[in-house]
């Protein structure tokens, strides 16, 4: 019989936790636990209705609620009874690599493996399914998709543990923060305001013959994604515009087709440079969320 490895798992968080690292549980889905009763309705719950954690402060409620912001390294709370449920559940552990001072570069495939051996300085590294987790000394803010195939994880983001890999970890380069600096956007002149090179990407049945969707679904959701990415006028719109395409990339992964999502993918593009981010930037990440959405099982 196959050993149950949640008890393993429990004590895997137990000894991270004693090394300072904040830890939480992750279902078998590999992402963390719902939210508790008090915080997934509509109305405030213990956490002040941050149901995303998008502002800074940890989780105050007794179960681990709030994604990474439930991390902790308190041993009385990951064996208490509000957590218990959860790590009978839980597929992994995870944990809050900006609550350490850490920064993971998340390396998706092999072309990003390569890319980094010949770009950034050797630290330790951890083998993923697809990559691998290159892990440096120091905190930094987390973005999405900063080239293809990369990410980085440190603060308001969990990785998963892997295991403590192989290598000397060192501080984090210069070269990782440059990435960060690219992806920040810049306020749009003022007066005319950013003008596009190209006329405004229009979606209809003309180019969604195979769309199991009404128009009026797609619009709104796009209008809805794209008042998102408007949003971000100090920072954050292109990682925004990667989450947008993936999200809307994901409605249509049971069409027939075609569903036009270049169309889709053009308004994104476009709205994100209208807040200033740089245009291939903002090709990439759109083209990258669509395809992790693709990629998705």
């Amino acid at each position: 019989m196959t050993p149950d490895p949640r008890p393993t798992l429990l004590n895997a968080a137990i000894d991270l936790a004693a090394r300072g690292v904040p830890v939480l549980p992750l279902s078998a889905g590999k992402r963390p636990v719902g939210n508790c009763r008090s915080c997934s309705g509509p109305t405030p719950g213990l956490c002040g209705g941050r149901p995303n954690m998008k502002t800074a402060g940890p989780c105050a409620c007794p179960a681990p609620c709030h994604g990474w912001a439930a991390a902790t390294t308190d041993p009385t709370v990951l064996t208490s009874p509000e957590w218990a449920r959860a790590w009978r559940e839980a597929g992994a552990v995870a944990y809050h690599p900006g609550g350490a001072d850490l920064t993971v570069v998340d390396l998706d495939n092999a072309a990003a493996v390569t890319w980094a051996r010949a770009t950034l300085p050797p630290t330790r590294t951890i083998a993923t399914t697809r990559g691998e987790h290159w892990i440096y000394r120091a905190a930094m803010t987390s973005h999405t998709a900063v080239r293809p195939g990369v990410d980085i994880k440190s603060t308001l983001a969990y990785a998963r543990w892997l295991g403590p890999g192989t290598g000397t970890m060192t501080d984090l380069p210069s070269a990782v923060r440059a990435l960060a600096a690219k992806e920040e956007t810049t306020r749009a002149r003022t007066g005319a305001g950013v003008v596009s090179s190209t006329p405004p990407a229009t979606w209809d049945r003309a180019v969604a013959t195979g769309c199991r969707h009404t128009e009026r679904y797609v619009r709104t959701g796009l209008d809805r994604g794209l008042a998102m990415v408007r949003a971000r006028t100090e920072q954050g719109a292109g990682s925004q515009a990667f989450g947008v395409a993936q999200f809307i990339a994901k409605q249509h992964t049971t069409c027939p087709g075609p569903c036009g999502l270049d169309t889709l993918a053009q308004a994104i593009i476009d709205t994100a440079v209208s807040v200033g981010v740089p245009r291939p930037y903002a090709t990439r990440a759109v083209t990258n969320g669509l395809g992790k959405a693709v990629a998705a099982p």
